[in-house]
């Protein structure tokens, strides 16, 4: 392992979650868009991570995003203007408590992997505070 191999796993660690809480902050804005019902329905985004294995250094990186069910969910709501003859609007399938769920997940591991960087930095600065004595 090399002398900052800490600071380049936590970061990779960073990305890694910032883009989770960008897909969970736009599930979450998008939770409450209807559309007609014959129109899909906002797809969530869920990020899929995979380990870095190979090459120095390690971590993890964003394998891709997954969609969710462009179907959503059918409510009745026959005042809403975009409603059908029947009554229908077509809701995203973006559950409220999973996605909270996800979202302080996704802050701790940021949180988590910033203070990695932070000790690593302090560590390699007394490290060179004890080469200049």
């Amino acid at each position: 392992m090399g002398t900052f191999d800490a600071i380049g796993i936590a970061s990779t660690g960073l990305t890694v979650h910032r883009k989770w809480l960008d897909a969970v902050s736009d599930n979450l804005a998008n939770a409450n868009n209807a559309t007609s019902t014959d129109g899909a329905a906002f797809q969530a985004r869920y990020v899929v991570a995979t380990s870095m294995d190979y090459g120095e250094p390690a971590g993890v990186q964003v394998a891709g995003i997954e969609l969710g069910d462009a179907e959503g969910r059918l409510v009745h709501e026959p005042t809403h203007p975009l409603a059908d003859e029947e009554g229908y609007v077509r809701y995203p399938d973006v559950d409220m408590a999973s996605q909270m769920t996800q979202l302080i997940m996704a802050q701790r591991g940021y949180q988590a992997s910033a203070a990695v960087v932070d000790r690593a930095r302090e560590s390699y600065q007394s490290a060179l505070q004890i080469g200049r004595n």
